[in-house]
């Protein structure tokens, strides 16, 4: 019997042991607890309230792991962070940038420029001592009629219309209407300008549909008659022919290529571009003579007296043109006695939009013994001051000043030849521009 109490007993012990043992393990803190076994969470500092003591060792309070305890705020309500998970499998993305639409592609078409094609609009008559002049009043072919008032012939107007015909009649005698006559080995040559200038812009229309436009038109004359081809021919000259063959002087105005060697070929320049003019005479068996230039005028229109006009030689052979405007214009050496060259920098006059320049100078000649004087000289304007192409710089002392011809004596008047020639008209353009 005691020995059935005292197993009892000894059961009651071990039992009580166990529950020690279990309780001691839920009551250990984290920091007690080895981390080498498991590692928890932090645990939260709250603490689960006090439960009574009691001797039965079910009834023992435990504590639960710290993932159970009641979390700080702003925690997790259940300790653990949420995570979005993606909720199953999403439909592909379709969209792309829109595609512009192509443009057609333009095929290769045949194409060419019409250029105007010079009408047969002028015609002209030339009578033993004047000449008639017919203008088709649909001047450039186009089918629009121009107005009369913007033709002129040499700066005359026309003198009559044929409404019938639809032609303006222009009339003059073959020194008028501005003429300028040639004299050639062989013939008499009276050259005219029949000029046509748009009006729109006379009208208070700020723009035109037409080009100005210069017609030239040329009167020949033989200057030998031929009666009979029988005609005897004498053995001997008479006295009057040898003296008016030995008065008989050709003057001439000539624009130059850049080698001085021939006559240009075109009338055509651009602004800047340099414009060879040579003056000289021919003589026939007459002493040799020096050739000077004693005025130049430059115009738009072939009338020497219209406006705009711009003197570029004065005062009896002063180049001013270099002075004036700094340009290099200037006389070249001499390299016959009978010639004079000179150079201009081509120009335009404001506001004419025709880009028509005509020079019209003044030449002399007399005889080379006569020297150098400030009637008879040429002289470019330098840096230096006046120069003069016969090396005698004196003679241009005046050029700033008035040359008089007071101290010319008789003889060199008596000897002096001169004549008014004409050039042109010089076309002068803008860079990149050009008029059809």
């Amino acid at each position: 019997m005691l020995h059935r109490n005292s197993w009892l007993t000894m059961m009651g012990l071990w039992q009580v042991g166990f529950g020690l043992v279990l309780v001691l393990a839920f009551g250990l803190s984290d920091a007690q607890w080895p981390r080498s076994h498991m590692q928890v969470p932090q645990q939260s500092e709250t603490r689960m309230p006090k439960f009574p003591q009691t001797n039965n060792p079910m009834l023992v309070p435990q504590r639960f792991p710290s993932q159970f305890s009641m979390p700080n705020p702003g925690q997790d309500p259940v300790g653990v962070q949420s995570k979005q998970l993606l909720q199953g499998p999403m439909e592909k993305l379709m969209w792309t940038f829109p595609i512009l639409p192509e443009e057609p592609v333009q095929p290769e078409i045949p194409f060419e420029l019409r250029r105007p094609v010079s009408p047969n609009s002028v015609g002209a008559q030339c009578g033993e001592n004047s000449v008639y002049v017919e203008v088709m009043e649909d001047f450039f072919g186009t089918g629009k009629p121009l107005m009369a008032s913007g033709f002129a012939l040499g700066g005359c107007e026309p003198i009559g219309e044929d409404n019938n015909a639809r032609v303006l009649i222009f009339e003059s005698e073959l020194h008028g209407c501005g003429s300028m006559l040639t004299v050639t080995e062989d013939e008499l040559v009276y050259a005219f300008k029949l000029v046509y200038t748009p009006q729109e812009a006379s009208n208070g229309v700020p723009i035109v549909r037409s080009s100005s436009a210069v017609v030239s038109i040329e009167c020949h004359y033989p200057r030998m008659h031929n009666v009979s081809s029988n005609v005897l021919v004498p053995t001997w000259v008479p006295y009057a022919a040898t003296k008016v063959a030995e008065e008989r002087l050709v003057f001439s105005l000539k624009l130059m290529t850049d080698e001085w060697q021939f006559e240009r070929p075109s009338n055509q320049y651009f602004l800047g571009d340099i414009v060879n003019i040579e003056a000289s005479v021919k003589t026939y068996n007459h002493v040799p003579l020096h050739v000077f230039v004693d005025h130049c005028v430059a115009t738009s229109s072939p009338d020497v007296n219209s406006d705009p006009r711009y003197s570029f030689i004065e005062n009896n052979g002063c180049l001013v043109e270099a002075k004036f405007t700094g340009s290099s214009s200037r006389y070249l050496p001499r390299t016959q006695i009978d010639k004079l060259q000179f150079q201009l920098e081509a120009f335009r006059f404001q506001q004419v939009d025709s880009g028509l320049v005509y020079i019209t100078c003044i030449l002399k000649a007399v005889p080379v013994a006569t020297p150098t004087n400030p009637e008879q000289k040429a002289c470019s304007f330098s840096p230096n001051g006046w120069v003069s192409v016969d090396e005698s710089d004196q003679v241009c002392g005046c050029c700033d000043s008035t040359c008089s011809s007071s101290s010319a004596s008789d003889q060199v008047l008596k000897d002096l030849r001169w004549e008014q020639v004409s050039i042109g008209p010089l076309n002068v353009k803008e860079f990149g521009f050009s008029r059809l």
